[in-house]
């Protein structure tokens, strides 16, 4: 059975910093592309950051451009988001997904999710 499970998040204020990190089992992604997106309460599912193996290709969304950094290491299965400079309409629901050939859609395997809460 594949999992994805996320950790990191927490209550960070303003301009405060948290890493993300993503550890998946039942299968290697070393492969594959994982990807970042967040959620907030009524709305959809919105894109963040995806790396293809070997961090040969890496995209953004234009609204965390600059502030986050999308890392993974194969040998641990594994993938990191650095948010850095955070603010408060960074705060959502954040998920790790994997097992997809496009970066911003189509993921087979979805985390948990881990809050992020950004305080003014």
């Amino acid at each position: 059975q594949v999992q994805l499970v996320e950790s990191g998040g927490g209550l960070v204020q303003d301009g405060g910093s948290l890493r993300l990190s993503c550890t998946a089992s039942g299968r290697t992604f070393s492969s594959d592309l994982m990807g970042w997106f967040r959620q907030v309460p009524g709305k959809e599912r919105e894109f963040v950051a995806a790396e293809t193996w070997g961090g040969g290709t890496i995209l953004y969304a234009d609204s965390v451009k600059g502030r986050f950094t999308i890392s993974r290491d194969n040998a641990k299965n594994a993938a990191y988001l650095q948010m850095n400079s955070l603010k408060p309409e960074d705060t959502a629901v954040y998920y790790c997904a994997a097992g997809s050939s496009m970066p911003t859609s189509g993921y087979r395997y979805w985390g948990q999710g881990t809050q992020v809460t950004v305080s003014s």
